[in-house]
């Protein structure tokens, strides 16, 4: 059975090793399975639910695409434009808001945390961008979504809203429910310097995360600040209780050696962290330092990388206005 992947990132500039280990590698991977077809979008209209400056917005879009292409992303194997230039998107999720319930709505999670206290001032945008989320999906006639923990809740709210439109106008199948992909390991990168909370480019320190521009001297730096503990490291993958940082580091390694937690283990066990870092910084050099030369040497390609863009949005557009004209037939417009 052939699979249709959907799967967007938001161009929020500096993307991070969490991104890449969380995301992007699994993506490259979908890319390269047979009898799978993936789109691939920079979701700039979810950027602006939140204020955005536009020239940084621009460069944070085109620094994205370099991202995805230094890592390992392909043009012509997989569909990678940006979701503005697909207008159908637009158009779908207002449709599909008139199908989605304030009740479905008032349960997403995500909304209240990036609210916060004072959700009274929080753009409409960022309230309703779930049912954006299912347009964007439900477009492409997709089979399967990559999602991590915190994106389960906005399938389940995709899947419901395909079902509903699909019972309400008597189109049984029209609208492709999705099946989540759920990255079984390595999906949750945590902080450098917390283990307990998420990498994150948000984070005021630059030291708690490698981002994917850093030189090989900058990621050295920062595994050798990494948090750590005074205990050797442990021989079994459950000896990690109490201990988040090990852990985290030493997913990193395992992620990045495309092995089991289990394995990184006993290459290491009773090992102390200075020996342990020295690896996991080398390992971690070899892998992202091309991505970080790449894509630097892609931002000095603007034309090159709008081209991408260009093209991968008249393919995304070809498919996606079709699907908004079918709808609109079976709604009565």
């Amino acid at each position: 059975m052939s699979k249709k992947i959907f799967s967007g990132v938001q161009p929020s500039g500096n993307l991070h090793l969490g991104n890449y280990l969380g995301a992007i590698k699994n993506f490259v991977e979908l890319q390269n399975e047979k009898n799978t077809e993936c789109v691939y979008c920079i979701v700039d209209l979810h950027a602006i639910t939140v204020k955005q400056d536009p020239k940084e917005l621009r460069r944070n879009i085109r620094e994205t695409l370099a991202a995805f292409i230094a890592s390992g992303l392909n043009e012509n194997k997989s569909i990678i434009f940006n979701q503005s230039s697909v207008p159908a998107h637009s158009e779908c999720a207002w449709i599909l808001s008139c199908i989605a319930r304030m009740g479905w709505l008032n349960r997403m999670t995500q909304f209240k945390e990036k609210a916060g206290k004072d959700k009274e001032k929080a753009s409409v945008g960022l309230y309703a961008y779930p049912v954006l989320m299912a347009a964007d999906i439900l477009l492409y006639d997709t089979t399967h979504v990559p999602v991590g923990d915190d994106q389960k809740q906005h399938l389940e709210l995709c899947r419901d809203i395909a079902q509903r439109f699909n019972n309400d106008f008597e189109a049984p199948n029209f609208l492709k429910v999705p099946e989540p992909l759920i990255q079984k390991h390595f999906s949750r990168i945590m902080s450098l310097k917390d283990g307990e909370k998420k990498m994150s480019k948000s984070d005021e320190s630059d030291l708690s995360r490698i981002n994917l521009t850093d030189d090989k001297d900058k990621i050295i730096n920062k595994i050798k600040k990494a948090k750590t503990d005074t205990m050797p490291m442990p021989k079994k993958d459950e000896n990690f209780k109490n201990r988040p940082e090990a852990l985290n580091l030493l997913e990193i390694y395992s992620s990045l050696s495309n092995q089991s937690l289990e394995k990184s283990c006993d290459e290491f066990a009773g090992k102390n962290f200075s020996f342990f870092k020295e690896k996991l910084s080398y390992l971690i050099v070899e892998k992202i330092e091309p991505i970080s030369k790449e894509i630097k040497r892609l931002l000095n390609e603007e034309k090159h990388l709008d081209k991408i863009l260009l093209e991968g949005g008249e393919k995304a557009n070809e498919f996606a206005s079709t699907k908004v004209k079918e709808m609109k037939k079976i709604i009565g417009f």
